[in-house]
This record gives C-alpha cells, structure tokens and sequence, in this order.
C-alpha cells in the first residue's frame, strides 16, 4: 500500500486527552464538568452502538452524560418535550438527537427545537449560517472532523480542487462550505456531485480532484481508475456488508475500495477508524464550547 493512513482512532484519542485535560483543570478549580444528553429514541440496533460509544467517550474525558431512551412510539410533541426540558436545564450543556428517527418524526423539527448554544451535532440552522458567513460558532461535527483531521496531518488545501460526492445537510454542503471558507484548512475550489451527477461525469470530476471526500452510504464507489496518483481520500461512509466468517456475520466497509484506491492515493481514511472516531471527538469539542461559552 502506498497511501498513508490517516488514522481518525489515533487523531481523535489525542483530542480527547486534550479535551480531558481542560476538564481536570475545572474539577481541579471546584467547577462542575460538561454534560452531553444524547435522546434516542426507538430501538434501532446501530443507534444503540453509536450512542453507547458516545457515553463512553464522555466517561473518558470526564463529561457528566445522559443517555435519554425513549420508545419508539414516542409523538413528536414529547420528544419535544423532552428537548425544551434539557433546554431549560443550566447543568445540560450539549444535546444530541440520536438518528434517524422513527417515521413519524420530522428530524428538522427537532433540530431546529434544540437551542443553538447547546448543539452538539452542529445540524441547528443558526449554526448552519453561522458557518456559511464564517463567524464564530458550533461547527457540523462530521465536517468539524474532517477538518480537523486534516488540519492536523498538515494537509495542503489552498487552491486545491476538492471534489466531495454527496450533498447531505449533515456532511456534503456543510464540508463543501467549510472547505471554500478562508484560512488552511479552506481556500479550495469545490465541486459537489451527487446522485443525479451521471457516473462519467462524477468519474471527470474525481479524476481532477486533489482530494475527494465521499459520503454517499455506497460500498465501493469510488474505484482506482477514478482516482488520480497522489490524490486524499477521505472516506466517510459506512456500510454493513455480509461477511459470514465473522461472529457479527457483517463487516464494516466505506464508499471507497480501500485496497485498490490506496495503491495510488497519497492520505486515505481506513473504515472503521477513519472519520467516525473523529466525529465523536468533535461533539465532545462542541460541548466543551458550549460549556466554556456559559461559563465565561
């Protein structure tokens, strides 16, 4: 393999000791730690995972966490109940909603609801604006991790052509925003493709491209022969496929054909252990925020 990795598991551990460092130094002042409540509602059995290594995240840096479980019966109206009460609630700094929510829930309604300075996930449409007119706020946690993690392995971005497959609110328009912004990382030329892009035309688009990020949600998407030598690859998807070797009877793969691509990539993300770790690590960063920020 000629790619280097960039590790998301390592990247995302150095935050968290950093992140745990500051909230030593507030228990060490008497000052009470950061509090995340993460809702979830329903049973799905992934949601269960992510919220489970969320509540450990904040176990390891010192947060104080909630892991709020609601049926999946659960109106809209009480699940918004629920949000203003955490809201309300001054020792609740940071709130996720878990998704995707049962069918019967609009997701905007709630994230909307959430108010923005306790906006974990970043997905508030204040914060959104925010981002767009480059002022100070709480960034999307998936792009904020992008970013960071390529921040952090020193990766030249000023007049680079980006090419990002998917337009989703939680990943692709925010990463094409914060990538066009002003300052390392930004100052890129940015393309979107997405699903009605036709596959010659995503091919053109990745065959240019210094550095593609994909979140599509499709196993092996981007092949080698769409990839230029020494491209970044960073890879956000996350797909189960079956694998019956294993005890879970599934494996964990992206959007990218990791093997191949990384023969001629110059950075790859590995799935699992690329973007995902470092998305938890933000929402830690973005509650810390939202804690200093009510503190003073």
């Amino acid at each position: 393999m000629k790619a280097k990795i960039l590790d998301g598991k390592k990247t995302a551990q150095d935050i968290r000791n950093e992140i745990k460092a500051e909230v030593d130094q507030l228990r060490s002042r008497g000052l009470r730690p950061p509090h995340l409540v993460a809702i979830l509602v329903g049973d799905n059995p992934a949601s269960h995972t992510y919220v489970r290594g969320k509540m450990r995240a904040c176990a390891e840096v010192g947060f104080d966490s909630t892991n709020k479980h609601l049926p999946a019966s659960t109106t809209e109206q009480e699940l918004l109940g629920w949000v203003k009460t955490y809201n309300e609630d001054p020792l609740v700094d940071g709130i996720l909603v878990q998704m995707p929510l049962p069918e019967h829930i609009v997701p905007q309604n709630i994230t909307k609801t959430i108010v923005p300075h306790k906006d974990a996930d970043g997905f508030h449409p204040l914060n959104v604006g925010l981002m767009t007119l480059n002022f100070p706020g709480i960034l999307s946690a998936t792009p904020a991790g992008i970013m960071e993690l390529i921040d952090r392995y020193e990766i030249p971005t000023k007049g680079k052509h980006v090419v990002i497959a998917g337009r989703s609110r939680i990943v692709g328009r925010p990463i094409s925003i914060l990538m066009s912004r002003g300052g390392q990382p930004g100052e890129a030329t940015v393309t979107i493709c997405h699903r009605y892009t036709p596959p010659e035309l995503l091919k053109q688009m990745c065959l240019q491209a210094d550095i593609v990020i994909v979140a599509v949600g499709k196993p092996g998407l981007i092949t080698a022969d769409m990839i230029k030598e020494d491209a970044v690859v960073i890879d956000v998807g996350i797909n189960r496929i079956e694998a019956p070797e294993k005890k879970s009877g599934y494996r964990l793969v992206g959007d990218v054909d990791f093997d191949a691509v990384a023969e001629k990539a110059s950075y790859i993300t590995p799935v699992p252990g690329g973007v995902g770790p470092m998305t938890v690590a933000m929402l830690l960063s973005n509650t810390l925020h939202s804690y200093k920020r009510s503190h003073g």
